[in-house]
């Protein structure tokens, strides 16, 4: 074989016990979740907001951005529920290039996954014990879902991984919110046969047993945007993009139907500066169609310290080595702008 058997890793049960989450803290989460569940079940008008770096690669600067958006969410806290967004995997389209903390502890030196797997756990307990606020992380690894199962109150499922068995299986296990994102051709119909499967209860073989769950009536969609047969990206936010996917919906059977809108990504033809136009149109149909108002339940925003991006190793403090994020100045006036339009 050609796999050289680096390390074994330590097993999510050992991961808890050594990093537990304070019962301070599991209140929170569990509050939090709630309110989550009142958006997506049409009991809170409230509107989401996941917004936070393209890659969560330096703990310092992820829980101070948490915690400039703590002061935030107070004072919008009765129109919007503000999420972090904590990615500690970075999927990549060749597999080249940085994976998230989970697979890089530092950027500058080479992986390690055990030190990852305890960089995520106590950077994610970190930015609670600063803000507050319990955060999104994208699920790129099914198996790893045990190591953050207890700390997480949204989890995403990438472009890429939405279409694979292991991922929406492992979704109808989940007790929190699950968003499953359009794949990278922006198929809607595969999007929404992700969602109806993270909704049903499944028998498979998860961790090296033989499990079944209930069904995860929180999974809904994500609109990301997608490229077309020639590589060019085309958005999927647009009106008549919300009402078809509105008619779709109608046609399956699916619990709570609900859609966020990722503003970047294919949606914002990657460049960054534009998530604020694409936020303020979606608000904006929401309050043209009730049928949109009543199926956008969220906005997904990247965003950091510093706007832009960098190489790694230049050393900007807070500023993404990912893909470029929108500076903390512009968030701060776009999430203001979110409120008095919800």
């Amino acid at each position: 074989m050609s796999f050289t058997f680096v390390q074994e890793l330590p097993t999510p049960a050992e991961i808890r016990e050594e990093y537990p989450l304070p019962k301070a803290f599991q209140e929170i989460k569990a509050r939090r979740d709630q309110e989550i569940t009142d958006v997506l079940t049409g009991k809170s008008d409230r509107f989401l907001v996941i917004i936070g770096p393209c890659s969560a690669d330096n703990e310092s600067a992820v829980c101070e951005y948490a915690e400039r958006l703590a002061k935030v969410s107070e004072k919008v806290k009765d129109k919007l529920i503000l999420i972090p967004r904590i990615y500690t995997n970075k999927p990549r389209t060749t597999g080249e290039g940085y994976k998230g903390i989970a697979a890089q502890p530092d950027p500058e030196k080479k992986p390690d996954f055990r030190a990852g797997l305890v960089a995520v756990r106590k950077m994610h307990i970190h930015a609670i014990e600063v803000s507050g606020l319990t955060a999104a992380d994208e699920m790129l690894y099914p198996d790893n879902w045990g190591y953050v199962q207890d700390i997480l109150s949204y989890v995403a499922i990438g472009a890429r991984s939405v279409e694979d068995q292991q991922h929406r299986l492992t979704c109808s296990g989940f007790d929190v919110a699950t968003g499953m994102k359009n794949p990278t051709s922006g198929d809607f119909q595969v999007m929404l046969n992700s969602v109806f499967a993270a909704q049903h209860p499944h028998s498979f073989v998860y961790r090296g047993y033989e499990v079944k769950t209930d069904g995860n009536p929180l999974a809904h969609c994500v609109l990301r945007g997608g490229q077309n047969k020639h590589g060019r990206n085309t958005a999927n936010y647009h009106y008549e993009d919300l009402m078809l996917l509105y008619e779709l919906y109608q046609k399956m059977d699916l619990a709570n139907h609900a859609v966020i809108i990722d503003t970047n990504h294919s949606n914002s033809d990657k460049k960054f500066t534009q998530q604020i136009r694409i936020a303020k149109e979606v608000l904006h149909n929401r309050q043209e169609s009730q049928e949109i108002r009543e199926l956008v339940k969220g906005l997904m925003i990247e965003s950091y310290l510093v706007e832009g991006a960098q190489k790694i190793g230049q050393g900007t403090y807070g500023k993404s080595i990912t893909d470029p994020c929108l500076g903390w100045e512009d968030s701060e006036r776009l999430l203001y702008d979110i409120a008095e339009r919800c």
